[in-house]
Parts: structure tokens; C-alpha cells; sequence
């Protein structure tokens, strides 16, 4: 892991993350407003022409909410973004996205990188965090996929919990069937922790042991309308941050590396839940990736010769 940078003094990062932080909330405050009054107003017509319209113009208001905070960032914040493979995605195009998963600031970091890069980025949330205020109701009206999350040891317990979880993952993919979108699963489940590492086998170095089903389960729905799998590694050089760090000069650097993946044409056909051969097959397939992830990682993290500085070779946004 690369030598952190010596932080600025606590006194500084609390002005810059308290004005950061003030910048987020008030573009968070007026334009989720802006969201509310056209929610409504794609609820009062009952008209389909109507609505798809309204919806277009609710994902523009989300896509200016991603844009204005990526910019307070930029202009607030030191951080270099190293990104590569962003090459030949299309905002016209669906795509499920799939990624490994660190912190919280994954989240803000990925809506950054892809923004006007592939279609309004959508991701499933817990059905509690329908709750947090202002974004809870925001998050719904933009259709983002809420899901009940059941614990390993829960579904061990009632195998039917994880036929639950993907007749939820059914529902939520076959809104956009007839539009572009591109969706995002942290298919580890979780984040990465040392004691979720543990507990898991340590099977990889980085990573924690990938979920395929939710994946295969989305193609099946979405169907040949999906371009591809968008394969994304997020790495934090200086260590895993906190959202408090990605505000108030906390983030030295961050490293994404993107690759577009053909989707194996058996996954728009075969039953994941009932064909155990098929299930195999992309059990297989997602370990195979995330070996190749891990040590992908594994060469981000080698010490970098300090002469070289940082690259920065291709700046998100």
C-alpha cells in the first residue's frame, strides 16, 4: 500500500470538510425540491407520454445533482483520479456494472467517473434507506431498486429469503427494459472490512467472495437490450476512506480501472435458480473475474516510484 501523504492540520480539514459538506447539502436541499415538484406533477397526468417524459426530466435533475457535487469536489478537494477504460461506453446503451467494494465513497466516486459517460447510474439500496431524509424519497422517485438484504445465515436458515431477493432484483430490472440504464451491483455484498475478510476465508486478498446470482438474474430480465457488463476495480492507494476524508482533504488519490465484457448468451436463456448446471457455469465465471481482479489490485498497490508522481492520466469528469 502506497505511504499515506502527512494530513493537513485538523483545524483545515474541518473548514474544508464543513464547507464542502455545506456545499453538498444545498445543492442536495434545492434540487431534491426541484425532484419533488416533478414527481408530482408525473403522478397528477395519467398519461404515458406523459410520465416517460416527466422520467426523462427526473433523471436530468438526478444527473445535474451528481454533476454539481462532482464539481464541488473537484474544486474543493486535492484528490487525483486515475481512471482508465472509460473508452467506447455509451450513454444510449444498458449495461449492468459491476464493481468490487470498499467504502461508502465508492458511491460518489463511480457517479463522478461515469457521469455523461454511460446512463443515469442506478444501484440497489436497502429498503431501510428509504427512510434517510430527503434522498430516501429522491431515490425512490429516480427508481432506484430498493431490496430487503437477508444475512447468509438467515437465507441458510429459509432458502426462501433468496428467492425473495431475486424476485425483487426481477421487478426493479424490468422498469428499465425499454430504456437505457445501467445499473450497478456491488456483487461482494458488502464492504470490505479485515474482520468481514476473515470470516469469509480469506479467499482472496482483497476481496470478499463474489454473490452471482443477483448478476446472472438481472441478464435473464433485462435481456439482449444489455450491451455488456461494465467490470470495475476501485482502489484506494492511501488506504479506505471515510466520506468525512472525501470531503476535507482526506483522499490523496484513487485509482479506477473499467473494461466493457461481453455477456455469455446462455445468461438471456437459462433459469439461474433451477439449472444447476447453468449455476455452476456462472459461479465459475464470476470467480474467474474476481481472481483476475484480485491481482489486478494486488499490481495498483505495489509501491510506486515517487520520481514518476502521480499520473492522473485520465481525470473523471
Amino acid at each position: 500500500m502506497t505511504p499515506a501523504r502527512p494530513a493537513p492540520p485538523a483545524a483545515v480539514r474541518l473548514v474544508a470538510g464543513s464547507f464542502t459538506f455545506l456545499l453538498f447539502a444545498t445543492n442536495t436541499v434545492v434540487l431534491c425540491l426541484v425532484l419533488y415538484a416533478a414527481t408530482l406533477l408525473k403522478f397528477v397526468v395519467p398519461l404515458a407520454g406523459w410520465r416517460r417524459l416527466v422520467s426523462r426530466l427526473l433523471v436530468a435533475i438526478g444527473n445535474a445533482w451528481i454533476g454539481v457535487n462532482t464539481f464541488c469536489l473537484r474544486i474543493t478537494q486535492p484528490t487525483v483520479y486515475d481512471v482508465e477504460g472509460l473508452e467506447g461506453l455509451r450513454r444510449d446503451a444498458s449495461y449492468l456494472v459491476i464493481s468490487n467494494h470498499q467504502s461508502w465513497v465508492d458511491i460518489p466516486v463511480l457517479q463522478g467517473v461515469f457521469l455523461r459517460r454511460l446512463a443515469f447510474l442506478r444501484f440497489f439500496l436497502k429498503q431501510e434507506l428509504i427512510r434517510v431524509p430527503m434522498l430516501g424519497i429522491a431515490w425512490w422517485a429516480l427508481d432506484f431498486p430498493f431490496m430487503k438484504r437477508h444475512s447468509r445465515e438467515a437465507v441458510e436458515k429459509n432458502p426462501a429469503l433468496r428467492l425473495e431477493d431475486l424476485e425483487a432484483t426481477r421487478r426493479a430490472c424490468e422498469r428499465f427494459r425499454h430504456a437505457p440504464a445501467a445499473i450497478l451491483n456491488f456483487v461482494e455484498g458488502t464492504r470490505f472490512t479485515p474482520a468481514k475478510h476473515e470470516r469469509s476465508g480469506a479467499e482472496y486478498r482483497h476481496l470478499l467472495p463474489p454473490k452471482a446470482g443477483g448478476l446472472a438474474f438481472a441478464a435473464s430480465v433485462m435481456g439482449p437490450q444489455l450491451k455488456g457488463i461494465v467490470d470495475v476495480t476501485i482502489v484506494y492507494p492511501h488506504g479506505r476512506p471515510t466520506f468525512w476524508d472525501l470531503i476535507s482533504l482526506g483522499l490523496p488519490r484513487v485509482v479506477v480501472r473499467v473494461r466493457e465484457l461481453p455477456i455469455p448468451g446462455d445468461w438471456f436463456a437459462s433459469d439461474y435458480t433451477e439449472n444447476a448446471e447453468f449455476r455452476e457455469g456462472v459461479q465459475a465465471w464470476m470467480r474467474r473475474l474476481w481472481d483476475a481482479k484480485d491481482e489486478t489490485i494486488s499490481g495498483l498497490l505495489l509501491p510506486r516510484d515517487a520520481s514518476a508522481g502521480p499520473s492522473g492520466r485520465s481525470r473523471a469528469g
